[in-house]
């Protein structure tokens, strides 16, 4: 099945290429793997590489590269946990501003890790929301 009939609704409201790079990547994995969750977390991981997840949609991330351990641990596929898109490799300053804009209250007395753990709820939440759910 084609990348843009299975693109996500959170990259739907992405820009073009945070949506050009899912498609590519998922239909050059379905070629690889066949369709199902492997070609879509190959596809996310793409992804998470030039963008991290903000809300209910991806922004570009300003540096290239992995945004979590699982991403950079590279090797074969395993199922581990990731910041759901939150790019947990940023500088804890970054983390502030994105926890900002997301209105994500304590903010300043976090540590990096309670940062990111925030982040991935208020994203969840925003994504939630934008779905109608």
């Amino acid at each position: 099945m084609p990348g843009r009939e299975v693109l996500p609704s959170t990259l739907r409201r992405s820009p073009e290429k945070a949506q050009r790079t899912w498609e590519k990547t998922h239909d050059s994995a379905v070629e690889t793997y066949g369709e199902g969750e492997r070609a879509h977390r190959t596809a996310f991981a793409a992804v998470k590489h030039e963008f991290e997840k903000v809300g209910d949609h991806w922004e570009p991330k300003g540096r290239k590269g992995p945004s979590d351990e699982q991403a950079a641990g590279g090797g074969p596929a395993r199922r581990a946990p990731t910041a759901g898109g939150v790019d947990a490799n940023a500088p804890k300053e970054h983390l502030l501003g994105v926890a900002r804009e997301l209105d994500v209250p304590g903010r300043s007395s976090m540590t990096k890790p309670e940062l990111v753990r925030a982040i991935q709820k208020a994203n969840d939440r925003e994504t939630r929301k934008a779905r109608g759910g």
